[in-house]
């Protein structure tokens, strides 16, 4: 007997509009808010010390790497938590950190990457990944490779959806190596804003819930588009496509 599959209806379009809306509220008031407090990107690189700045980007490479091991191990510990659980937890984390400026935000920054990777991981267990598995494990990364909520690039996002990686070889390494450079900038500007002065704990723990909000929309968008790619039975590509024209 003829094994009939039954293909579920899928309303592409308004999923679409679903996934468009948690694009645009990566950034949102929050954003404009630590930009008041703090500056501008560029501006609150600047204002971290000269050996800091140099050693970020292999600081970040080694937080990556932590993360990696802590966010896996943990959740074979703690099931996953909702959105608002993660960012209310980093906050505490992010105004910890802020406390003794620049040196214990240092100190900080492996535990508040672990919790924000475990976050993402959370959003692709909702689109109904597995963590587990090797390729969802490569795309929680690779969600850390997005702009970030200070970037002034508004497509830059848009275009990391439409991009697919192929695993091959020693590929987490290779993954990990490309986006520790950008995610420094990323971790860079949090930890400048987290030296201001007066603003202290404040201001980490704001930067936190801007950074985990962020990451949690920009992931669900990223896994959505493809579990929808799944469901809908339409090339990806076309999808971020379509979605970009939304924007």
């Amino acid at each position: 007997m003829q094994k009939v599959v039954l293909v579920e209806n899928v309303d592409t379009e308004a999923e679409l509009d679903r996934l468009a809306d948690h694009y645009r509220s990566a950034g949102g008031a929050g954003v404009k808010l630590l930009n008041k407090l703090g500056g501008s990107a560029e501006s609150l690189l600047e204002q971290l010390p000269e050996p800091v700045r140099n050693g970020l980007t292999g600081a970040t490479e080694q937080a990556l790497w932590l993360a990696m091991h802590a966010a896996e191990g943990s959740r074979r510990a703690v099931p996953d938590q909702q959105p608002w659980v993660n960012t209310a937890v980093t906050t505490a984390m992010g105004a910890a950190g802020g406390l003794g400026g620049v040196s214990t935000a240092l100190m900080e920054l492996p535990a508040t990457t672990a919790m924000l990777l475990r976050a993402i991981q959370g959003a692709a267990a909702r689109e109904g990944f597995d963590p587990s598995a090797e390729n969802v494990k490569f795309d929680c990364v690779r969600v850390l490779s997005a702009a970030g909520p200070l970037s002034h690039d508004d497509g830059a996002d848009l275009g990391f959806f439409s991009v697919r990686l192929t695993l091959t070889g020693p590929a987490m390494q290779r993954l990990i190596a490309a986006v520790a450079p950008r995610f420094s900038i990323v971790l860079g500007q949090k930890l400048a804003a987290q030296s201001v002065p007066v603003l202290g704990a404040l201001a980490g723990g704001g930067t936190n819930y801007v950074y985990t909000r962020y990451y949690q929309q920009i992931a669900r968008v990223h896994f959505g588009l493809r579990r929808l790619a799944i469901d809908a039975d339409i090339p990806h590509e076309d999808l971020a496509r379509r979605l970009s024209a939304r924007m």
